[in-house]
């Protein structure tokens, strides 16, 4: 009789780990592939970001519309930034390949990179002009976003953007 319950149990144990190889692999196949990464680095703190939900096209240009949802949505991402600081941008090689650039409050970069990893200087970041005068503040606080590069002059594949805040 114990050998019988025993195989009985071994039994139940399989038909378990199978259910449950079977559940991984449905929640696999349900989960979106992850985009290619962003990394913002100040002093020993970093931080990372997938683009948000809908911003990355998989090798495609973003609709018009949806690139101007992403450029509206909100950071998820914030980091703390001393004045005088290197503000360092890290980017995985796949958008170094179609290139990409930087905006803060103005545009930063005065031509793409297929760089990996690029530094700036905080103040050039956090810099904001006055278009009727051309006087130049500091902000507290920037949004910072990086753009994947499209095939076309004006397309973008992918935005992933960081909030960085002055630590004064």
């Amino acid at each position: 009789m114990t050998a019988a319950l025993f195989s009985r149990g071994k039994g139940r144990r399989a038909v378990t780990a199978a259910c449950a190889v079977s559940l991984g692999l449905v929640a696999l196949s349900a989960c979106d592939k992850p985009t290619p990464l962003a990394t913002v680095t100040v002093g020993s703190d970093t931080v990372t970001a997938e683009a948000s939900d809908g911003c990355y096209g998989d090798g495609k240009d973003l609709s018009s519309a949806k690139f101007k949802s992403c450029l509206s949505a909100t950071p998820e991402k914030t980091i703390k930034v001393a004045a005088g600081e290197k503000v360092r941008i890290g980017v995985d090689p796949e958008i170094a390949d179609s290139s990409w650039g930087l905006i803060a409050n103005n545009p930063v970069m005065a031509e793409a990179s297929k760089e990996t990893y690029r530094s700036f200087d905080s103040d050039t970041l956090f810099a904001k002009q006055n278009p009727q005068t051309g006087q130049t503040t500091l902000e507290k606080k920037v949004t910072i976003t990086i753009a994947e590069l499209g095939k076309s002059s004006q397309g973008v594949k992918g935005i992933w953007r960081f909030t960085l805040e002055r630590d004064s």
